[in-house]
């Protein structure tokens, strides 16, 4: 089977499983992540076919939506990955970039190393910050009916992997405990320069919040 093809069959498996996701995890999500990995992958040396599939199968079961389980989302890909005869080395390396892309609070070392796991995870990163950033972590507040924000719950920012995963934490904290750390954990020339935009961006929305919050009309 082609590297095309393959890639194909993935996006429309991928888009079946995803069909009633979460909105900031859904079908678009990784389609946005898919975007952002081959414009890094431009700029890097990689194995573009590992990037691609890691990219479209990395959110196939985001362990948010399935108690916490982190095995279901490596098992999925597999399953699939063997029904479409891709050899093993190939899948144990998606399965890595799947198992090792979390940021889980930020303060867990990987176990696994690979420059394509880098541009799958500035890619997933990019994403998480910015207009879509902020958009997609208000949708999931929602989704988890947390208040916008509590000036009296102050930001934690030495959670444990568990402590992250619980958290039910006003919208606003998780500016300071994630995507406000995102920018400078990118690991590609590329990604570094995107987010960067995207980080300022942030910051003014989060001063226009504020003020509006006070009154300061």
């Amino acid at each position: 089977m082609s590297n095309e093809n393959i890639i194909n069959k993935t996006i429309l498996f991928v888009k079946a499983k995803l069909e009633n996701a979460e909105g900031g995890h859904d079908w678009f999500h990784i389609e946005r992540v898919f975007k952002n990995v081959v414009a890094i992958a431009d700029n890097e040396v990689c194995d573009v076919t590992v990037v691609k599939l890691g990219a479209l199968l990395h959110d196939i079961a985001d362990s948010k939506f399935h108690n916490g389980d982190e095995t279901i989302g490596p098992k999925i890909a597999r399953e699939f990955l063997e029904s479409e005869k891709i050899d093993e080395e190939t899948i144990q390396h998606v399965i890595h970039i799947i198992e090792n892309i979390s940021f889980k609070g930020g303060n867990v070392q990987k176990q696994f190393s690979s420059k394509e796991l880098d541009i799958v995870q500035d890619a997933d990163r990019l994403d998480a910050i910015g207009a879509i950033g902020i958009a997609r972590a208000f949708n999931y507040g929602g989704f988890k009916n947390r208040p916008l924000y509590n000036p009296q719950i102050a930001p934690n920012l030495h959670m444990s992997k568990e402590e992250y995963k619980n958290s039910e934490a006003p919208t606003i904290n998780h500016f300071y405990e994630k995507l406000l750390l995102l920018k400078d954990k990118m690991t590609t020339e590329t990604g570094k320069q995107i987010a960067k935009e995207r980080h300022q961006y942030m910051e003014g929305f989060l001063s226009q919040f504020y003020a509006e919050w006070d009154g300061e009309n």
